[in-house]
């Protein structure tokens, strides 16, 4: 993948009352600088304090995500952030005037709207992909609740949905391109049943909710006169306590919109964990707490594998093998170290080391337990390095390049015969008066066994 970073490519605001405060709002994003993530800042506070917006500032999951950093906190960002990510925005900061983002119709039409009228800007900087490469899961016995996600070469997800409900019973949606967001996802609004509504009023929550920005579903007959209350208390038309069904000014979009609109709070769930995603969601029952509980744990397994490993198919041919290589660098048995290049990038390049027992160092290191010496493991991500600088220059063959420093070595588990060395190497810095600084890392399998940051002169062979 080589897609740019983006942000917005001005910025917009959006005005309305809070859902579960009631309160007047104004949000506004704003276009930011490349790796700034998604910010939220309020403006409101003395200080204006701003902070990230991942998953582990979520303080509350009860009836919407809320974020949080001291006093400092933000309500209901959940349709605002799948927007954002299923558009491929990466750098924002958010300015909101209170406590809540506005929940307009409760779907998040109006964000893409304006997205789209505002443009999306392209930045310098690559993205930086989270490639799922096994199964990770989190279920919750209690509620029945599950996410699962899957290696994938996109971004998808599958959801289904389960009420003990005569109205709204079991449903699913899937979304397999983040291209269809807008016309398959964006407009699904919120939904909320009857017998919620009385306890979250007495709750303090949804002060601001109406039939313009909630599906109500009404599935369990109650008597004329509840049902009259609670449409006083949510400014809803009078119904017939005799007919269960959906309540709502708009009609449904879809037969499955509570499905869809669940779809859209796992985007914007996911949108908290800071890093666009490769890989297929499949979500049972899912809600705010599970969302939030499965993008925390994502966020700890992107930790453990800062740097991933690039995908390597055995298969697959390769763009340089050794004879190839051998024509552009000077290494000859037994000192070429780099078997084939499988990828090359601008910036960077990817080759593999085959790692037999008939390595002529294992004879001496050690004979009883082989290991591959770290230096030499260096030494092939240098020559991966030195493919990567001759794809620059005229006449590549007539150049060769010389380790001027190395620095930041660290080695973290054996390497020995059998095993596979992938290596990725990407320049630091450009290439200036001939010095390349490049970054480079060897892994095994998906476990980063070694990395470096070298320097290179770049000289014209005599």
């Amino acid at each position: 993948m080589t897609y740019k970073q983006c942000t917005l490519g001005e910025a917009f605001s959006l005005s309305g009352k809070g859902l579960h405060t009631g309160l007047n709002l104004t949000v506004t994003f704003n276009p930011a600088p490349e790796d700034y993530g998604y910010k939220i800042q309020r403006v409101d506070l003395p200080g204006q304090p701003t902070f990230d917006a991942v998953a582990e500032n979520v303080v509350e999951t009860t009836r919407g995500t809320v974020l949080a950093k001291g006093e400092a906190r933000c309500s209901t960002v959940e349709h605002a952030m799948a927007a954002l990510y299923a558009h491929g925005i990466d750098n924002v900061l958010i300015q909101v005037d209170g406590p809540e983002m506005p929940i307009l119709d409760g779907s998040a039409e109006l964000y893409v709207n304006e997205i789209h009228r505002v443009g999306i800007k392209e930045q310098s900087k690559d993205k930086d992909f989270y490639r799922i490469t096994k199964k990770i899961e989190i279920k919750d016995e209690e509620t029945g609740s599950c996410i699962t996600i899957l290696p994938d070469e996109e971004f998808s997800i599958t959801t289904m949905i389960a009420f003990q409900s005569k109205v709204l019973n079991t449903q699913f949606a899937t979304l397999d391109d983040m291209a269809h967001f807008d016309n398959e996802i964006s407009k699904a609004r919120t939904f909320v049943f009857v017998r919620e509504i009385e306890l979250l009023l007495m709750a303090g929550l949804i002060k601001g909710g109406d039939l313009d920005n909630a599906i109500v579903i009404y599935e369990n007959e109650t008597t004329q006169e509840k049902l009259d209350k609670l449409c006083e208390l949510t400014g809803a038309e009078h119904h017939d306590a005799h007919e269960l069904g959906y309540l709502q000014h708009k009609p449904l979009v879809w037969e499955n919109e509570p499905a869809r609109h669940k779809l859209l709070d796992i985007i914007g769930d996911m949108a908290l964990i800071g890093r666009p995603i490769m890989g297929r969601i499949i979500a049972t029952r899912p809600g705010h707490t599970i969302n939030n509980k499965f993008a925390r744990l994502m966020r700890k397994e992107i930790k453990k594998h800062e740097v991933q490993a690039p995908k390597y198919d055995p298969n697959k041919e390769p763009l340089m093998d050794n004879i190839q290589i051998r024509s552009l660098l000077p290494h000859r048995y037994p000192m070429q170290l780099v078997d084939k290049v499988i990828e090359i990038g601008k910036k960077y390049i990817v080759g593999i080391k085959n790692i037999t027992a008939n390595e002529p160092y294992f004879q001496g290191h050690f004979p009883t337990e082989p290991v591959m010496p770290g230096v030499l493991q260096v030494e092939a991500m240098a020559q991966c390095g030195g493919l990567l600088v001759l794809q620059g220059v005229e006449e590549p063959e007539k150049w060769s390049t010389y380790f001027l420093k190395i620095d930041e070595v660290k080695f973290r588990q054996k390497v020995v015969p059998g095993d596979t060395l992938i290596f990725k190497v990407e320049f630091v810095t450009p290439i200036r008066h001939n010095i390349a600084t490049m970054r480079g890392y060897a892994f095994v399998g998906d476990t980063c066994v070694t990395e470096a940051t070298f320097t290179a002169q770049i000289n014209k062979n005599k």
